[in-house]
């Protein structure tokens, strides 16, 4: 009895084999991305015109690419936020994923050690050519002169706007708010707002929130024509145009025209309850201000508007970052580039649904569709895809950079520290991080 449970066994287990050795064979590909985790909602869901929110899109996307080529099996990977201490130790162990997403901030981080893989010819197999992309995410994901990933969108600082209050202000002009158009003619605005509605002009958060400041500080010192980085090693942040950028925000806190000591939940709590004019803030709170403005008895309901930063000096600029999906070097087979390619080409057809999350879309024929001028406010904000500025390709630990700049730019403007001491400080503080850089 126990030959022929074994002999069962074994004649079952054979024709196991046989059915998976004639079954049809997928290619895998891994794929890691942040956004959150909403596998309870969306887990199961190709729906994607009804899903909501940066998470819930983006799970749509990889599961609706995974039913459309069932050859293709994607193992996503989801991170905490941003992920890249993850990212760092796979690589370091030799096991990376076939696709990442990136801030095209740190692309130049991992790029400039040789750990990403140039993607032109991925790309070019994907029929996504350098035309099809947006100024600012070209900019975004060009290094030393190739792609080094699929530019998914553009994120930046903009105008959030009380509209109610501006027209109590009388900055307000056939149907739009009346913004400067230089640094003396900001503050003549923000003295009226304030002395007409009594809030300032600025809502800001100051407090752990370096980058409100250097967003502030890089985009209008560029604006100017101002180098920040004139090579890998050198800061140049102590010059007559960074000091005015400085020097403006210094009179708004000395004379009380903005929000004081507030961190970032503070600084949105303000600006939806009516406390003031202006919120500079990015891209991805857009959808949550609107929902705001369309929710009777709320004190933002009808009064929200969004723009690109006025130009004040110079030309027309705005510091922008944006999301990409990159390749971290790895042996993969050509079965596998071919399943990357395919992923790339589907998430740029889709990439007008990942721009109902409130970021800008990275796709040139995104801007024409009529799609994308029915969302709200997008026809306002568009401008800053042309207009975004980022730092140079060659510059490494921009997040690092950040913090430091920030924190001086803080000190400047609050008057812990005079003006020219704390852009000293700054400079000679990313100096000697960029001096550790190999």
């Amino acid at each position: 009895m126990t030959r022929l449970r074994s002999l069962a066994a074994a004649l079952a287990l054979a024709a196991l084999a046989g059915g998976c050795g004639t079954g049809p064979k997928r290619t895998e590909i891994t794929i890691q991305r942040f956004f959150g985790e909403c596998g309870a909602v969306y887990g199961h869901s190709i729906d994607v015109s009804a899903a909501e929110g940066e998470c819930g899109i983006v799970t749509t996307l990889i599961n609706r690419f995974q039913a459309e080529n069932p050859d293709v099996h994607v193992d996503v990977n989801v991170v905490a936020w941003p992920g890249y201490p993850q990212l760092t130790a796979q690589i370091a162990a030799g096991d990376p994923p076939d696709l990442v997403t990136m801030h095209q901030s740190v692309i130049s981080d991992y790029q400039g050690r040789g750990l990403l893989e140039p993607m032109n010819g991925v790309l070019k197999e994907a029929g996504i050519g350098p035309d099809a992309i947006t100024p600012a995410g070209l900019r975004g994901v060009t290094k030393a002169g190739h792609l080094y990933g699929m530019a998914w969108d553009t994120i930046g600082g903009l105008f959030h706007l009380n509209t109610k209050l501006f027209q109590q202000a009388g900055l307000w002009k056939d149907g739009k708010p009346v913004l400067p158009t230089s640094a003396e003619e900001l503050l003549v605005q923000a003295r009226q707002f304030k002395a007409r509605t009594g809030k300032p002009y600025l809502v800001q958060s100051e407090v752990s929130d370096a980058a409100s400041f250097v967003r502030n500080f890089y985009g209008y010192a560029m604006a100017q024509g101002a180098v920040l980085f004139p090579d890998r090693r050198k800061a140049r942040f102590n010059t007559p145009e960074g000091a005015r950028v400085v020097q403006l925000f210094r009179t708004i806190e000395q004379e009380k025209l903005t929000t004081l000591n507030q961190d970032t939940p503070a600084a949105i709590a303000s600006f939806m309850n009516g406390e003031g004019g202006i919120y500079p803030t990015g891209t991805w709170m857009i959808g949550s201000f609107d929902q705001e403005a369309k929710t009777a008895g709320r004190p933002l309901y009808g009064a929200y508007g969004v723009y690109p930063y006025p130009r004040l000096w110079g030309h027309d600029a705005a510091f922008v970052d944006g999301h990409a999906l990159v390749m971290p070097k790895r042996n993969r087979t050509p079965e596998q580039v071919h399943a990357v390619a395919r992923f790339l080409k589907f998430m740029a057809a889709h990439n007008y649904d990942w721009t109902r999350t409130g970021h800008l879309p990275a796709f040139r024929a995104v801007y024409a569709s009529p799609q994308f001028k029915a969302l709200p406010h997008r026809a306002d904000i568009a401008p800053l895809a042309a207009t975004g500025v980022q730092l140079p390709g060659y510059v490494q630990r921009q997040s690092a950079i950040q913090g430091l700049l920030g924190e001086e730019l803080t000190s400047a403007v609050t008057g812990t520290k005079p003006i020219g001491r704390a852009l000293n400080d700054a400079e000679r503080r990313v100096d000697e991080l960029l001096d550790q850089i190999p």
